[in-house]
């Protein structure tokens, strides 16, 4: 492997087989490449640049902060972590917040509060309830809760403690239940979100059987909003939609816009879990990261997550117009969309796309993820549509899938 500059061996891992493209500067919904080209981003960093790239306020506040204090340590007060602290907790309902740097590390501390959990109850291999095609990181323990075996090939053993089920399935839940008196929590994704964004078939509603089952077995509900949440949904978290507040809430991704930080919420029966010497962290809720996400929540607010909801419609119904006679299918909610097509696999759209100027990610085969910055404008989302409406079209013409041709105007 070389640099795009240079011969040089790269020092780096194998761990991303990368795409042939480095940027050098983001505006929006934007990416500039190092000739200068420009490119419509359609995945925010995964889903990380909720505000769009280079944030003139974010980028501000982080700046400000880099020049006076960055790090002290959790051994001291940080005044900064508790302002967003507490803004989280307005903002989600929730009591308690512990901060780390990154999803994987929000759904571990998850995983020992529902081990604390089961062992204050007596059980002594309390054990929580996971989903097919679900991801909750890499780690060990979240890399087990994953269910995707590809991911987890040749990082055996893996960690005991998890039961998996399919994804949507109350009743594979409840024979569960019946089956295995060491069920403590459910862990799950309101919307699942690398194999390619997946609605339950009752949408939200999902979440209030979950949450009635979790009541009735005296089980925690742990919810991984690591991609759902900080508006993305069109909520500030999804299970807002639902109405429901979770026992434990994990979040990271568009909490800081780009800086890296990420959160595990408590409330309810789980608030008492934790005390000091159970968990830590050097680096989380540092005074920059804590600046960094609590600007974010602040600029949220004011109205991107609202947009989110209005652009993820216009969006899906421009895709449902365009190619619906094609037997694509549009799933998602808010700028979590995933576009379902009709063969086995589109993977080559990706690079198809991005010779177009347009960054797509594509999961599961066959299903584009768009999960573009919830500052997107109208104009803005109609291009996002048209573009890879064109680049579907022709894909599936190729493949011998025709419709009515006028549906398009790229």
């Amino acid at each position: 492997m070389t640099t795009s500059n240079s011969q040089a061996p790269s020092a780096l891992m194998p761990t991303y087989a990368r795409q042939p493209v480095a940027f050098v500067r983001g505006e929006g919904i934007w990416l500039y490449d190092t000739a200068g080209r420009r490119y419509l981003d359609t995945t925010a960093g995964i889903a990380v640049c909720g505000l769009g790239h280079a944030n003139p306020v974010v980028a501000e506040a982080i700046a400000d902060q880099a020049r006076t204090l960055v790090h002290t340590s959790n051994l001291f007060q940080i005044p900064l972590q508790e302002q967003l602290g507490a803004a989280l907790r307005d903002v989600s309902g929730m009591d308690l917040c512990f901060f780390g740097n990154s999803g994987a590390e929000a759904n571990e501390a998850a995983i020992k509060l529902a081990r604390l959990y089961g062992n204050k109850k007596g059980i002594a291999e309390p054990t929580i309830i996971v989903m097919e095609n679900s991801f909750h990181g890499r780690t060990l323990a979240t890399l087990t809760a994953t269910g995707n075996a590809k991911v987890q090939e040749g990082f055996g053993p893996l960690v005991q403690g998890f039961v998996r089920v399919p994804h949507d399935d109350l009743a594979a839940i409840e024979r569960v239940a019946a089956e295995n008196p060491n069920i403590v929590a459910i862990l799950v994704e309101p919307i699942q979100g690398e194999s390619g964004v997946r609605m339950p078939k009752n949408g939200f509603d999902y979440l209030k059987d979950l949450r009635a089952l979790c009541d009735q077995h005296h089980w925690l509900l742990m919810l991984d909003e690591i991609q759902t949440g900080n508006g993305r949904t069109g909520k500030y978290f999804a299970y807002q939609h639902a109405g429901i507040l979770p026992d434990v809430l994990s979040t990271a991704k568009g909490l800081g816009n780009g800086f890296p930080i990420g959160a595990c919420l408590v409330s309810g029966k789980a608030v008492d879990l934790f005390s000091p010497g159970k968990h830590g962290t050097t680096y989380g809720g540092t005074p920059l990261g804590s600046r960094a996400a609590l600007t974010t929540i602040q600029e949220l607010l004011k109205g991107p997550i609202d947009n989110a909801a209005v652009m993820g419609e216009r969006i899906m119904n421009g895709f449902r117009a365009n190619l619906g006679d094609l037997g694509v299918t549009v799933e998602g909610a808010g700028l979590m969309i995933g576009v379902v097509l009709p063969v086995p696999s589109c993977t080559e759209l990706v690079a198809r796309a991005r010779d177009a100027g347009v960054l797509l990610i594509v999961s599961a085969e066959n299903r584009i993820r768009l999960l573009p910055a919830l500052i997107i404008t109208a104009e803005e989302a109609d291009l996002l549509v048209s573009s890879i409406s064109a680049l579907v079209r022709s894909f599936l013409a190729e493949q011998g899938i025709t419709g009515n041709s006028s549906k398009v105007s790229a």
